[in-house]
């Protein structure tokens, strides 16, 4: 019964998310500021799920232009991780995404930018585009350097288009993770905690390409020692 009752009540929320949200932003469209607010409002929600969301903000967060890059789980980091996109944060997803009824027009709209991940070339380009974005609106980019969801599997290899454009924008890359949330279910009336922290940004300085791949790891092996540390505190948290 709550399965059926929350998937009504994610339908509702998404038609009108998209009704409001899409005459909202159409005020200036593909402005940066919308996605935070959009974001901000998905993982909201969470609640709806049965999920005690928390998401750590540093005392001091990082003001200026920068690369965020995160674990990428499921489905579920629309209604968690979402909830740590700070202000003049885009995202980079797939263009497939533009075809997703109702979210994919939403996505686009709000300013997010959409790239072709089965053409290489076009990527590539996509990274110089990332770049031009970042220096002339003075945004900072989301990605997911996983390129693909874990599903469970814990933290994937990374790619290294993050890592390009932190390097060549010359800004640091700030990492976000996510607690495992391959246990959550929408049948299930308590999912206990979610734990969303934003870390130490992480200066690209001194890295170019010859040694991206160095940069990519560490940041890698930085966020899956976090990811073990979140998910022994919620363990713990929800015994209690």
């Amino acid at each position: 019964m709550i399965f059926v009752l929350r998937l009504l009540a994610t339908a509702v929320f998404a038609v009108f998310m998209f009704v409001f949200g899409c005459a909202w932003c159409l005020l200036s469209p593909r402005n940066p500021k919308h996605v935070k607010t959009i974001a901000r409002l998905f993982s909201k929600m969470s609640r709806v799920y049965g999920v005690k969301l928390e998401v750590r903000f540093p005392e001091n967060p990082y003001q200026d232009p920068a690369v965020y890059i995160a674990n990428h789980q499921s489905n579920w980091d629309l209604w968690t991780i979402s909830g740590a996109v700070m202000p003049r944060t885009v995202t980079v997803g797939k263009k497939s995404l533009l075809w997703l009824p109702l979210f994919g027009q939403l996505y686009w709209l709000t300013g997010n930018i959409l790239i072709d991940r089965n053409n290489r070339s076009k990527a590539v380009g996509t990274i110089g585009q990332v770049v031009e974005k970042i220096k002339q609106d003075k945004v900072s980019i989301w990605m997911f350097p996983e390129g693909t969801r874990s599903r469970g599997r814990g933290l994937l290899p990374f790619k290294t288009g993050a890592f390009h454009a932190a390097t060549s924008a010359n800004v640091p890359l700030i990492p976000i993770v996510c607690s495992s949330t391959e246990k959550l279910n929408l049948g299930r009336w308590n999912n206990g905690h979610v734990i969303v922290e934003l870390m130490a940004p992480v200066h690209s300085d001194g890295y170019g390409k010859e040694n991206v791949r160095e940069l990519a790891e560490m940041c890698r092996a930085q966020m899956a020692e976090k990811l073990a540390e979140l998910d022994a505190e919620v363990a713990e948290r929800n015994k209690g």
